[in-house]
């Protein structure tokens, strides 16, 4: 055989092997993300129905071992529910989902629609539960009723926001209608809820609206506590002309990651261009005396700023705790 074609049949042979591995190696390079991906997705979707279904129990316990049985209501989608369930015959079960539902069609629109089949599940599960589990009753005190009825439906609905999902539906009214009109969404829900308890105190009485109130302000505190956590965050951003020292106090003292980003003085004329670097720190409110003290003893002329930080993920937060 000629030599030329001889080193030209190899060489194509080679090309053909190299592009078959190499298309392999594409193709493993393409599935492991995606596998990984599928793996992230699985475990927080677990994750979140196992916030949902904690708050449905939290949820459903609230409401037929405190509210329920003592004719109670609250506000939101629940307190309209437990409203009419008290002057129809209709069971609060299917109640809630009847109340809900326009709701949760909303959400689907106004949000996405992952959430609002989230939702649709959330609800099922607390129909199917109030339904069917019989909670026992705990007290027949009302002011107890008010405070741990609110307490334990306040805590069902924060887990099943936390799992990406609501049971009272009316937030989703208040996003849509903070929208399209010139209101906060703590406005419309305000609004929505002294229509609830105007009808309550008009069909039950005063003091079962009275009541209801403090029942809603019991969840609303605790629906805050378990979304935003207990321990609030604050971000603190630091200026001062002793930064490396301050630099040096957080990451080797206080054991804390910071960022440092440059900055430029906005008073009078600055010559040398980015002249300043800021310190960006995030702590938590219980550790803020022992930060300014540590900032003080460096700098008592540092400038602060201090805001609060809802929600955080990743990085050097608690280490270990600013007052050891």
């Amino acid at each position: 055989m000629n030599p030329l074609l001889s080193w030209l049949l190899v060489n194509i042979a080679r090309k053909k092997l190299e592009d078959r591995n190499a298309r392999k190696t594409i193709s493993k390079k393409e599935i492991v993300p995606v596998v990984r991906n599928l793996q992230v997705e699985l475990t927080h979707a677990i994750k979140k129905y196992i916030f949902i279904s904690i708050g449905v129990f939290s949820a459903g316990f609230g409401l037929k071992g405190f509210l329920l049985p003592n004719h109670f209501i609250d506000g939101g989608a629940t307190g309209i529910s437990l409203l009419l369930e008290n002057i129809t015959t209709l069971k609060l079960s299917l109640l809630l989902i009847i109340v809900n539902l326009p709701f949760i069609l909303l959400a689907s629109k106004t949000i996405n629609l992952k959430f609002a089949i989230r939702s649709i599940v959330a609800i099922g599960f607390l129909a199917i539960v109030v339904h069917f589990i019989d909670y026992p009753i705990i007290t027949e005190d009302k002011l107890l009723i008010a405070v741990f009825g609110g307490f334990f439906l306040g805590f069902g609905i924060g887990m099943s926001m936390r799992g990406g999902s609501v049971i009272d539906g009316t937030e989703v009214l208040a996003i849509f209608l903070s929208r399209k009109l010139s209101l906060t969404i703590g406005d419309v829900l305000l609004i929505i809820n002294i229509i609830i308890f105007s009808f309550g105190a008009y069909i039950l009485s005063v003091e079962t609206a009275l009541y209801a109130i403090l029942t809603y302000l019991v969840a609303a505190k605790t629906v805050d506590f378990v979304v935003d956590g207990v321990e609030e965050y604050v971000g603190v951003t630091i200026i001062s002309e002793e930064h490396e020292a301050l630099r040096i106090m957080i990451t080797e003292k206080l054991r804390r990651a910071c960022t440092i980003y440059v900055g430029k003085g906005g008073f009078g004329e600055s010559k040398n261009g980015y002249d300043k670097s800021i310190i960006y720190i995030v702590v938590t409110r219980l550790e803020i005396a022992k930060l300014k003290t540590e900032v003080d003893k460096i700098d008592k002329k540092a400038f602060m700023i201090m805001g609060v930080v809802k929600d955080i993920k990743g990085g050097m937060i608690k280490r270990k705790p600013l007052n050891h």
